[in-house]
């Protein structure tokens, strides 16, 4: 019987100033990592003096540190270090993470339990347990998400450079990695984070939060919004008690391809849901001020308001009468679904749910695995 031979890892850091944070993360990487990884490649972005000079002192047997001539952006920075590993895998931090156990493993289980898997991350330290134990797991381990975050994160390298990497429009950074994420589930893939493997993100630190961050950030929004339009979706859910399993095939599909599309579902119950499906999927309680809560939010984001509410059997008659006046003022989309819909109701599993095909990828990446 032949054991399976485990894949290679490559690591890629992009860099860009905040040296401290820099070298704190390298450090790590090498502690942590060091036995699990190949080649630890240092993409830096045309920094200052202070952290070429200490990249530049760094003595790590496994480290490979390349000096951009010019400033290309985090997405260019990630596809140039991409093109120079052989791995299989390359997992990628942000130059603002720290790493404190060897949480790939944990990853590279999920991605060989999940063909359909392309990339996974660690959780945020700022995650709570009890939270992310509200989620069902998928084959693997993983928590679904439908929101590609590139904080960190481990991805088939054939995979990434077949669907051309981060798209280089996004300029020095934010939402190339939403886009990839998008694009990636268009072809039928996967995304998960794990909620057993942790690291710490200090976030903000190369080019902080002041107005350039405001106006970049804003200005790759209104491109990702204006090639995913259907992203801006943000479904209102109220229902009495109610539960996934109780879920009709036709209302969990409808569910499914809001939430496929880069939407989310904001869904309140008269009890709190025992598990959530994926981390775009929130639940609180069916309150008047809940409601009125989320009517009220994004004043200053479009793509944050309510843009549909979704009724379903057991919503108490006050609330009902709350949500059509609300409908009525903020001229949404409203839905009811009645209960007749329910009685053979039952959750799809794992293997019912539809993931539309990708015969032409799929075909890219098995023939270059192969040769």
């Amino acid at each position: 019987m032949n054991t399976p031979v485990a894949p290679s890892v490559d690591v890629i850091m992009p860099v860009y100033n905040a040296p401290e944070l820099t070298k704190r993360c390298i450090d790590s990487a090498v502690t942590y990592l060091g036995q699990s990884i190949g080649t630890i490649y240092v993409q830096d972005d045309a920094s200052d003096t202070e952290t070429c000079v200490m990249l530049d002192h760094l003595r790590y047997r496994q480290l490979y540190v390349f000096h951009a001539p010019e400033n290309q952006g985090f997405g260019k920075s990630v596809n140039d270090a991409a093109a120079r590993s052989d791995a299989d895998l390359v997992l990628v931090l942000n130059s603002d993470t720290e790493i404190h156990e060897n949480f790939l493993p944990l990853l590279c289980e999920a991605l060989a339990a999940d063909p359909e898997l392309a990339v996974i991350s660690p959780t945020q330290d700022n995650f709570s347990t009890s939270t992310l134990d509200r989620y069902q797991r998928r084959t693997g381990g993983y928590v679904a998400t439908y929101r590609f975050q590139g904080y960190a994160f481990l991805i088939r390298r054939t995979l990434f450079v077949a669907m051309g990497g981060f798209d280089a429009q996004f300029g020095r950074g934010y939402f190339e990695d939403t886009d990839l994420g998008r694009r990636l589930i268009q072809h039928g893939w996967r995304m998960g984070v794990h909620p057993d493997a942790c690291i710490h993100h200090a976030g903000g630190a190369s080019f902080g939060r002041g107005r350039s961050y405001r106006l970049l950030a804003q200005r790759n929004r209104a491109l990702y919004l204006s090639r995913y339009p259907e992203a801006r979706r943000n479904i209102l859910l109220v229902s009495g008690h109610c539960t996934l399993a109780d879920l009709s095939a036709q209302l969990a599909d409808s569910i499914e391809q809001v939430l496929r599309q880069g939407g989310g579902i904001h869904w309140l119950t008269s009890s709190p849901l025992p598990q959530l499906s994926c981390l775009q999927m929130r639940n609180g309680p069916a309150s008047i001020k809940m409601i009125i809560k989320l009517m009220l939010r994004g004043r200053s984001r479009a793509d944050k308001r309510i843009s549909a509410v979704w009724i379903l059997p057991g919503t108490p008659v006050l609330l009902r009468i709350l949500l059509a006046l609300f409908v009525r003022v903020r001229k949404l989309e409203m839905r009811k679904w009645e209960a007749e819909q329910f009685e053979s109701a039952k959750r799809l599993s794992d293997s019912q749910q539809n993931f539309s095909a990708k015969p032409v990828l799929k075909q890219e990446i098995t023939k270059q695995n192969s040769e």
